[in-house]
């Protein structure tokens, strides 16, 4: 009779496309979620807490012809309920549609305007990459129902403290701003405004998305008969005449040395046409608003190159990027880039209601941001672990547990050590391993004289580096003091070490 066969072990491998996080870097992320929370709160923000899971519908996503949605997002659909087909459900992909939704379900019980700030994990199902998951947090801040850009100037003022309260020093970031109603102006002054210009208009805006890859060169290429890349595909361009390029191309190129000049240049670029004048209108108000506030261009400027959201953002867009170099895999400099974006959505809700309801708002990139902080060495390289309490007597687990009891309520981060004690070694292996800044030592002979044993892991790490035997000597890690000054000795190294 043949063996029946094994079922497989499953692999301990984590899904492609996504990751662990482990104690510091999670109490990293914790602590910057804290900071960034307190500011929102501190503008007026309100907390809200959204399902982790909305239907298609509400995300704004279709059905296509296959057996399930695959716009991006991960999802499922629900048995049918006789007749009726199940619904289509799917992970958030963001915090913002989510917030639609939410207002328009509940907008008779909520403030108007409404102010929420939101954080927490979002899923993309989408190819992953070289620091691209399809997990990761978002840390939004939006209002909704205030139509004057006085809210956008709010968000920029917000988001330049954000930075500054995690630790990105003044002078290493800046929150750049545009206005979409003034590239529509552009648009509109070359040519391009009304229904049957609509694919010469797309062609214009991807060939602006592409500034930064492609450079002016590629972008005015694209903007006329088309670009042949370096494998020799061609792009089919916009087919735009020398003098409209010109128009689109003095866009991109506005940017002066003051924000008064700038928009300067590009009110004289969208004359004779009324939304882009609103739009040039409404970034001066934002200058205006925010140089009140004391943020100047060392920290908010006007720059016609932000071009975010083409599809989506309906006036004010802003970006938070970060100006410091870094040094890429192949230790070549670069800028660290975008950490933050944002801008005004005032269609977001109408799908819900029919009614359009005006809304803006800020999405923070926390792992981008903390990995900016890494590489300015502005983040502790490993967390500062428990004090361990070692095990000398099995019998007497109820004394060391009195002890770490004491070491809690004082404040103190602690643990007994639970592992086979047999071993002393071991267990300070252990303590050595969970990054313990002292150890407590309790034996037979310690407990019958009323002290304990003080081991500064600290300082042993320390001069085991670089003492001399002399200075070994000199500076003992390890020392008894009376059982009564526990708590005092410990502080006493704590205070030191942070």
């Amino acid at each position: 009779m043949a063996k029946p066969k094994k079922t497989p072990r499953p692999k301990a491998q984590t899904p492609k496309g996504f990751r662990d996080y482990f104690g510091t870097e999670v109490t990293h992320r914790a602590e910057m979620l804290n900071k960034i929370a307190a500011v929102y709160h501190r503008y007026g923000f309100d907390a809200l807490e959204s399902s982790g899971v909305e239907t298609v519908e509400a995300l704004g996503k279709f059905l296509p012809d296959v057996d399930r949605p695959n716009e991006g997002v991960f999802a499922w659909q629900e048995d049918a309920e006789g007749d009726k087909p199940g619904d289509w459900l799917a992970l958030r992909y963001d915090l913002t549609a989510p917030l639609a939704r939410v207002y328009a379900q509940h907008r008779n019980d909520l403030p108007m305007p409404y102010r929420r700030y939101a954080m927490g994990p979002v899923w993309r199902n989408e190819k992953p990459g070289p620091g691209r998951f399809r997990q990761f947090y978002q840390c939004d801040a939006d209002t909704v129902g205030a139509p004057s850009v006085a809210a956008d100037a709010e968000i920029c003022a917000m988001l330049a403290d954000c930075l500054e309260e995690v630790g990105i020093a003044r002078g290493d970031y800046v929150v750049r701003v545009n206005n979409r109603k003034v590239l529509n102006g552009v648009l509109e002054v070359a040519g391009l405004a009304g229904d049957d210009k609509e694919a010469e208009r797309g062609i214009v805006l991807r060939a602006i998305d592409k500034l930064d890859r492609l450079g002016p060169d590629g972008v005015r290429a694209l903007l006329g008969e088309g670009r042949k890349d370096d494998s020799g595909d061609f792009t089919k361009g916009a087919g735009l005449g020398e003098a409209q390029a010109e128009v689109v191309m003095g866009f991109m190129q506005a940017k002066r040395e003051t924000g008064a000049e700038t928009v300067a240049r590009l009110r004289d670029l969208v004359a004779g046409s009324e939304v882009g004048v609103q739009g040039v209108d409404e970034l001066q108000l934002i200058s205006d608003l925010l140089a009140a506030g004391g943020y100047g261009p060392d920290r908010v400027e006007i720059d016609p190159s932000v071009v975010r959201g083409l599809g989506y953002y309906t006036g004010p867009v802003f970006e938070a990027e970060l100006t410091f170099e870094i040094k890429d895999e192949k230790g070549r400099a670069r800028n660290f880039g975008s950490v933050a974006g944002g801008g005004r959505y005032d269609d977001l809700v109408k799908r819900f209601t029919g009614q359009e309801v005006p809304a803006t708002g800020v999405s923070i990139g926390v792992d981008r941001l903390l990995a900016a902080l890494a590489a300015k060495g502005r983040l502790e390289a490993e967390a500062t672990g428990p004090v361990v309490v070692t095990v000398m007597d099995r019998d007497r687990m109820a004394n060391y547990q009195a002890m770490v009891a004491e070491l809690r309520q004082a404040g103190i981060r602690a643990e007994v050590y639970l592992g086979n004690p047999k071993n002393f070694g071991n267990q300070m292996k252990y303590a050595d391993k969970r990054q313990s800044p002292v150890v407590v030592i309790e034996g037979g002979d310690e407990k019958d004289r009323g002290v304990v044993q003080i081991k500064d892991m600290v300082l042993g790490a320390q001069l085991a580096q670089e003492a001399s035997h002399d200075e070994w000597k000199e500076r003992p890690n390890q020392y008894e003091v009376p059982r009564g000054d526990l708590i005092k000795a410990v502080r006493d190294i704590l205070d030191r070490t942070s």
